[in-house]
């Protein structure tokens, strides 16, 4: 992080808002990325109650150039910014603004880190069959993404919530191109449609420090044509991993997804390339226990 005598009129500041916010590694993993570049620059976290207020407070301050927003501000955010990404209208959630000339643009990188890291891993979705588990604020993001852009065969989605779950199938069919289906997360619908599919993307809590030992799939399910993206990202390895590695299958953790999503935030507030092994570096070391403090 800068040295406190380097913080002057000429600092530009970035900023998480959102409620709860203490348990974020974001202050960490942005200044660390400042202090590798030497820009200057900082990131401070707020708790934020009135989204409207934060918007209000970051138009009046001149160097105010950017904000993560995580929950429960992703969906109220969208209405009092000057523009916004057409795939993250559609979506109808974004996790990052930028202050561009005096306009506050909006955009998410869940779902473009998402898709970044099974590219990375050598995974194709291109005229596959994908599971999605799960249909909160990161199941929306990366499916939006993964239909606008990965051109997979379908997109099935298996969810807890009723009525978030048909929201979501509703807007993937009304908005994308891409075969949509629902149904409810349960034994039978989880190994009906896993077992048909060439990608399993699990993004429910199950599985998150501390319920470590979990998982949503029984280890049975897991078959040789499968890949597998938890973005659980605490513990590093989930029970769900473990049992697919365990199986010899690809897979992918959520420290990748959680790592690309704030680069693609460094990138648009510094126009910067990020320091990306260095940010991943302060993930990892903070969940093996091991950051400095």
């Amino acid at each position: 992080m800068r040295s406190i005598t380097k913080i002057g009129p000429h600092t530009k500041l970035c900023a998480l808002i959102g409620n709860p916010i203490g348990h974020s590694m974001s202050p960490a993993i942005h200044n660390r990325a400042f202090a590798e570049l030497d820009l200057d620059y900082v990131y401070v976290a707020f708790r934020v109650e009135d989204v409207a207020a934060a918007i209000v407070g970051m138009r009046a301050l001149e160097n105010f150039r950017g904000m993560s927003v995580t929950i429960p501000h992703k969906v109220a955010i969208l209405d009092h910014l000057d523009e916004v990404e057409d795939v993250d209208r559609k979506i109808g959630s974004l996790n990052t603004v930028v202050n561009e000339d005096d306009r506050l643009r909006g955009f998410g990188t869940d779902g473009p880190g998402a898709l970044k890291a099974l590219r990375d891993a050598g995974i194709k979705v291109a005229g596959k069959r994908v599971t999605i588990l799960g249909s909160g604020g990161a199941a929306r993001a990366i499916a939006f993404s993964i239909a606008a852009k990965a051109k997979p065969a379908s997109i099935s989605l298996l969810g807890v919530i009723e009525p978030e779950l048909k929201s979501l199938t509703r807007d993937l069919v009304r908005k994308t191109d891409v075969k949509a289906t629902g149904a409810m997360l349960d034994a039978k619908s989880l190994a009906a449609h896993v077992g048909e599919s060439s990608v399993l993307i699990h993004c429910t809590p199950v599985g998150m420090h501390p319920d470590v030992k979990n998982s949503v799939v029984p280890r049975n399910l897991l078959h040789r044509n499968l890949a597998v993206m938890d973005i659980v990202y605490n513990p590093l390895r989930t029970q769900l991993l473990k049992d697919a590695e365990a199986r010899g299958l690809r897979t992918v953790s959520g420290v990748e997804m959680f790592v690309n999503q704030a680069v693609l935030q460094f990138e648009r507030w510094t126009g910067k390339a990020a320091p990306r092994e260095v940010m991943r570096k302060v993930v990892v070391d903070h969940l093996m226990g091991k950051s400095k403090k």
